[in-house]
C-alpha cells in the first residue's frame, strides 16, 4: 500500500464525518428529522464509507488487519450508484439540494474518491461472484424499509419511491427493477475491475494470487 494512503483516507473520512455531522444537525434543526435523515440511502451510505475509510486508514498506520475487501467492495458500489441516481434522477429537484456543498460531498465527490480508493489498492484477490451478490443484501433491505416506512407515514426518501407521484406503483416497481439491475450489473463490473486489478499487481510482485499474507496489514 502507498505510504500515503493511510494519512488520506483518516483525512477523508474526518471531513466526511463534519459534512455527516453538518447535515444531520441541519435535518434536526429544519424539520425533516433524524429518523428521515437516516432514511436517505445517499446518508447511510456515506456513513459506511466514513466508517472503512477511517478503519482503512487506522489500520494501515498500526500495522493491523486490512478492512475487509467485501466491506470495501460494498461502499464502493452504494456510492457509485448513489452518484448515478443522483446525476440522472434527482439533481432535477431543487427541494432536496438543501445544502449544496454537501450534496457535491456526498453524491459527486465521494463516489469518484472510493473508486479511486478501490483501483489505487486493489482487492486482496479475485472477488467472487457471492460476495457481488451479497451486496445487493442491503439495497434491497433498504427498498423495503424505505417503501413500508413510506406507505405508512405517507414520507419517502425519493421521489422515484413515492407512488403517489406521476405512473404510481407501476412507476415505483419500474424504478425498484432498475436500480436492482443497476446495482448486479455495477457490482460485477466494479469486483472484475478489482479482481483484474489484483491480478495484475500479483503478476507485476511474484506474487500467488490471492496471498493475504502478501498483504497483511494493509488498508
Amino acid at each position: 500500500m502507498h505510504s500515503w494512503l493511510a494519512p488520506a483516507r483518516i483525512a477523508v473520512a474526518a471531513f466526511l464525518a463534519v459534512a455527516l455531522c453538518f447535515s444531520g444537525h441541519h435535518a434536526a434543526t429544519d424539520g425533516t428529522g433524524v429518523v428521515n435523515f437516516f432514511s436517505y440511502f445517499t446518508n447511510l451510505s456515506n456513513l459506511a464509507a466514513t466508517v472503512v475509510l477511517a478503519y482503512g486508514g487506522w489500520a494501515g498506520l498500526t500495522g493491523r488487519r486490512a478492512a475487509p475487501d467485501a466491506a470495501r467492495g460494498a461502499v464502493v458500489l452504494y456510492l457509485v450508484v448513489t452518484g448515478l441516481v443522483y446525476g440522472t434522477l434527482l439533481a432535477k429537484y431543487p427541494a432536496l439540494l438543501v445544502i449544496p456543498w454537501v450534496d457535491d460531498v456526498f453524491h459527486r465527490a465521494m463516489p469518484l474518491v472510493v473508486l479511486a480508493d478501490w483501483v489505487i489498492d486493489p482487492p486482496v484477490g479475485r472477488v467472487r461472484p457471492t460476495v457481488v451478490l451479497g451486496w445487493l443484501v442491503l439495497p434491497l433491505v433498504y427498498l423495503v424499509y424505505a417503501l413500508t416506512r413510506g406507505r405508512a407515514v405517507d414520507w419517502y426518501p425519493y421521489p422515484f419511491l413515492d407512488p403517489a407521484r406521476h405512473g404510481g406503483y407501476g412507476r415505483t416497481a419500474g424504478a425498484c427493477f432498475l436500480l436492482a439491475v443497476a446495482l448486479l450489473v455495477l457490482g460485477a463490473a466494479i469486483a472484475a475491475v478489482g479482481s483484474a486489478l489484483a491480478a495484475h499487481r500479483d503478476a507485476r510482485r511474484g506474487a500467488v494470487p490471492g496471498d493475504r499474507h502478501a498483504r497483511a496489514g494493509t488498508g
